[in-house]
């Protein structure tokens, strides 16, 4: 069932917290004892700088597909650490980046051990809107001065919390590849808690076992694999790389929206329940699929009046650091979260990891 760590920041007693988190999600991962120190360590000095630079925030910790959607067999999960926060921000990210650069009088080098620790590194800042760094540790080292990007046609990434911090979350989200087929899952167990989670990991096997089905055609599959369960909301996007086209189709409340060059169109679900009722028609939605494009999943836990990401250096950021970000800024405390909430993020374009 998808586990997401989800630790508060606000004194120090909870950075301990956020690298105990780092470590149970590596053993989930089947991390080695170097790797599993690596997402320790990069745990520790996200949480740590949360303190320092923002006056406390909110550190991430999941288990999660890898950004790139390469071809192959299926890939190693690796740790995700995410830090969120909403304070000042950084009016340079590049000099934050550099060992020696601090604002607080320390040693400056935590962004860059971060980042030399970590298999990814991305940094995203709005002066006045806050951070959110973002860091995978999975089973192989990253060797010194390469980019450790593997060769990919998308990228997809995405953010799963929990509602009032439980261990279970009921989203979940994945990717799968078959061939030239690229599909997208965001499912959204009913409820929240053990029984939503149970749902959706229902859906997340069945994607890996049916990739290769049409959205509308995998619907009927994971309406079959989710009977027995609470059911779930489904959305799926599938990208044709040779076709270059896109194909959407969905069940019950779960979000998406595309964009294509400025403009950004909603994609339609049908009402229902994957497992419990299943619409007698699953029309698909085309568009076409090409550079630039952008596909953003989410879960009725965002509120319904969000705005897409937008902002220097978004389009080019790590699709989950989009995803983070349109969670921070779509919620407050006139739109708090009342259910799990999740986002993922499709995109063409090559994460500008640091």
């Amino acid at each position: 069932m998808p586990r997401v760590w989800d630790v508060p920041v606000h004194d120090s007693t909870r950075v301990p917290d956020a690298r105990v988190a780092a470590e149970s999600a590596a053993a989930v991962a089947g991390l080695d004892e170097g790797r599993t120190a690596a997402a320790a360590l990069v745990a520790t000095e996200l949480s740590t700088n949360l303190l320092k630079h923002a006056e406390g925030g909110q550190v991430l910790v999941e288990v999660v597909p890898p950004a790139a959607v390469s071809d192959g067999d299926d890939p190693a999960p690796v740790v995700q650490i995410a830090a969120i926060d909403r304070g000042p921000g950084m009016a340079d990210v590049a000099a934050a980046l550099r060992d020696g650069f601090s604002t607080t009088r320390s040693l400056g080098a935590g962004l860059g051990t971060c980042r030399r620790a970590a298999d990814d590194f991305a940094l995203h800042s709005a002066p006045g809107r806050g951070t959110v760094a973002l860091a995978r540790v999975g089973a192989a080292a990253k060797r010194p001065g390469t980019r450790h990007r593997p060769p990919a046609d998308l990228w997809a990434g995405g953010i799963n919390i929990p509602f009032a911090g439980v261990e279970h979350s009921g989203d979940a989200w994945s990717w799968a590849r078959a061939g030239d087929r690229v599909t997208l899952m965001l499912a959204d167990g009913l409820g929240h808690g053990p029984g939503a989670a149970r749902a959706s990991t229902a859906a997340v096997e069945t994607l890996h076992r049916c990739a290769h089905l049409t959205p509308a055609d995998l619907l009927r599959q994971l309406d079959a694999a989710l009977r027995g369960t609470r059911g779930a909301a489904v959305a799926l996007a599938q990208v044709d790389l040779r076709a270059q086209r896109l194909r959407f189709a969905g069940v019950g409340n779960v979000g998406a929206r595309l964009r294509a060059g400025d403009t950004w169109r909603a994609l339609l679900s049908k009402p229902g329940i994957v497992g419990a009722h299943l619409p007698t028609t699953l029309p698909e939605h085309q568009a076409p699929w090409g550079a630039g494009c952008l596909l953003i999943l989410h879960s009725d836990g965002l509120p319904s009046r969000w705005t897409p990401p937008r902002g220097p250096g978004l389009p080019a950021a790590d699709p989950a650091v989009v995803a983070a970000v349109t969670i921070r800024d779509a919620v407050s405390s006139a739109r708090p979260v009342r259910d799990d909430t999740a986002v993922a993020v499709l995109t063409t374009t090559p994460p500008d990891h640091s």
